[in-house]
């Protein structure tokens, strides 16, 4: 697929089509940010308070999945569920120190590995499911907006993820 083209793509509604042509040219940058990456490199922490490139690869796999329980089975992670994501869904300390260790695959295959179920979870639906209504944050959002902000996060935190790579030692 080219990622330049936002169209119709097989198995998808319309809109959920265009939803995922973004998404798909967003993670194609993402992983071109940091592709051949090392472990090291990968753990390095900037200063005290910055989070690892690896931990932010982790954050991105982590609010997908967490707006996957939103959007398509209507319920928040469960305890077991926080046990495996928490540390990655709120970087900060936790993630400085459980977020390491792990070569760039590990990132790549846990990236790949919840935009599946992604995908096969749009593939079921049509577009007047993206206009479905849900409490969130302060007040309501739709689907599409949810979605939306899984990509535009992803994107936010790619370009933190340049500006790291750019200073890595």
């Amino acid at each position: 697929m080219n990622p330049y083209l936002i169209q119709d793509l097989p198995g998808f509604s319309p809109q959920i089509a265009r939803l995922v042509a973004m998404m798909n040219y967003a993670r194609t940058t993402t992983l071109h940010a940091v592709r051949g990456l090392t472990q090291s490199q990968l753990d390095h922490l900037q200063d005290t308070e910055s989070n690892s490139i690896g931990a932010l690869l982790a954050h991105i796999a982590s609010v997908e999945f967490a707006y996957q329980l939103i959007t398509f089975e209507g319920r928040d992670l469960n305890v077991e569920e926080m046990q495996r994501w928490g540390a990655a869904l709120d970087l900060g300390s936790a993630a400085r120190q459980d977020l390491r260790d792990k070569p760039l695959e590990h990132y790549t295959r846990m990236l790949e590995e919840v935009r599946a179920v992604t995908l096969r979870e749009f593939a079921k639906r049509t577009d007047d499911w993206l206009y479905t209504q849900s409490p969130w944050g302060p007040g309501t959002a739709n689907y599409y907006f949810m979605w939306f902000h899984v990509m535009e996060d992803e994107l936010s935190h790619r370009g933190q993820i340049r500006w790291l790579r750019k200073r890595l030692p």
